[in-house]
């Protein structure tokens, strides 16, 4: 979505500010501003402030939420492609690059068939250490990574070494956010 969109709430939906990250609620019938629809979230703008809204609640902005449909691999093991795939659809609420383009992802382990099931680790950083959206990023991560067929067990870990630089961002990414 590249255009912003006015929209009334169907319904109150639950939303974090950003960049703090804190709770709040949305009454119902409040007028809101689409301003990112990425990745099955939303930033929406509301009362002067940016807020995110999660894609289960799309409905209260009459939308439809985003459905993954990945093929179940026969084998019982974990696609990485699909798992890439599933990070892929993970966006900072302020910046229209998802995470792996924004250089964020520092490893991806895919361990099949251990004793506790199929697992994906994932460790990850952000953009700045003191990133109040920091829990919601990453919880994003961990849950469309568990949507991935097989997958058992998702853990996703945070670390700022090496602190995030612009020089990890993609050509794609730099060419999104003009810093060519």
């Amino acid at each position: 979505m590249q255009e912003r969109e006015v929209v009334l709430t169907k319904r109150e939906v639950e939303a974090r500010l950003v960049p703090a990250g804190t709770e709040i609620m949305i009454p119902s019938d409040t007028f809101v501003t689409i301003t990112q629809a990425l990745g099955g979230s939303f930033t929406v703008a509301v009362n002067g402030n940016l807020a995110r809204i999660e894609g289960h609640d799309a409905d209260a902005l009459g939308k439809q939420p985003l459905e993954s449909s990945f093929e179940t691999p026969s084998d019982g093991t974990v696609n990485e492609n699909q798992v890439w795939e599933a990070i892929r659809n993970c966006y900072d609420p302020e910046i229209p690059v998802n995470v792996v383009d924004l250089g964020l992802i520092y490893q991806c382990e895919i361990r099949n068939d251990t004793e506790n099931g199929n697992e994906v680790y994932i460790l990850m950083t952000l953009t700045a250490a003191g990133c109040g959206m920091g829990p919601v990023i990453t919880d994003d991560v961990k849950r469309k990574v568990e949507h991935v067929p097989n997958v058992d067990k998702v853990t996703v870990e945070l670390t700022f070494d090496p602190p995030w630089s612009s020089d990890m961002l993609t050509d794609e990414a730099k060419l999104e956010l003009g810093m060519f």
